[in-house]
């Protein structure tokens, strides 16, 4: 599920793409926001994936707002004015749309949302392409060992390598299959295939100890593992 967030000081403009995300399957509207200080709570409280932004707003134009942000979800501008569009290309939005949108257009821009998705992930695979370095790397679910968190990025730890992730823990783990990978710690998610051991405070991964969280520890003890 794709998480989307509203930005527009617009009713109007704020109901049409509220219809229009709640007409798909596959995308929930997390809020609605009149102004760029609303949303930058939003930001740092919830998980937001997609960001429709109006580049007009009182206080702080979208543009801007967008500039400030360090570690921005996707974006897709909305706006009655043509002339902020080379803004938006150089800012890596995903698309730019001019008022009053059409769900045609609407559909368009979601496709190329998808398109360029840090993640995709087929649940009939056995694979996710992960955004590395600003390039889609495939990696196959096999080839991962664990997963830890550091500050704002996820450490892929694989046989091929360790790999940087730009993204929140609780996304992957949402994404990934949960009958192979577990959360055994607030900073680790595992591959339960390369577990080697368990004991009172960690599990050890091909060798190396992963702390057990205590929130954790009642699931990995009901867990049936032939070691």
């Amino acid at each position: 599920m794709i998480n989307c967030l509203i930005v527009d000081d617009e009713p109007l403009a704020q109901d049409i793409l509220e219809g229009y995300i709640n007409g798909k399957e596959n995308l929930s509207l997390v809020g609605k926001c009149n102004t760029a200080f609303e949303a930058f709570e939003i930001l740092h409280q919830r998980q937001i994936d997609l960001m429709f932004l109006d580049v007009k707003m009182p206080g702080l134009n979208g543009v801007d707002f967008l500039k400030s942000l360090k570690s921005p979800p996707a974006v897709i501008f909305t706006t009655a004015f043509s002339e902020y569009a080379a803004d938006s290309y150089d800012l890596d939005a995903v698309d730019y749309l001019l008022k009053p949108i059409t769900i045609d257009r609407f559909d368009k821009s979601l496709t190329k949302f998808f398109k360029l998705q840090p993640i995709i992930l087929d649940e009939e695979k056995n694979y996710t392409y992960f955004k590395v370095s600003g390039k889609l790397l495939k990696v196959e679910h096999a080839t991962v060992f664990y997963v830890q968190s550091i500050k704002d990025y996820l450490l892929l730890h694989t046989n091929n390598g360790n790999l940087i992730v730009h993204m929140t823990m609780k996304y992957l783990t949402e994404l990934l299959p949960a009958k192979h990978f577990f959360r055994v710690h607030r900073s680790y998610l595992i591959n339960q295939a390369y577990i080697t051991a368990i004991d009172k405070n960690q599990i050890r991964i091909n060798e190396v100890g992963i702390p057990i969280g205590e929130s954790y520890k009642e699931a990995i003890n009901q867990l049936k593992i032939d070691l």
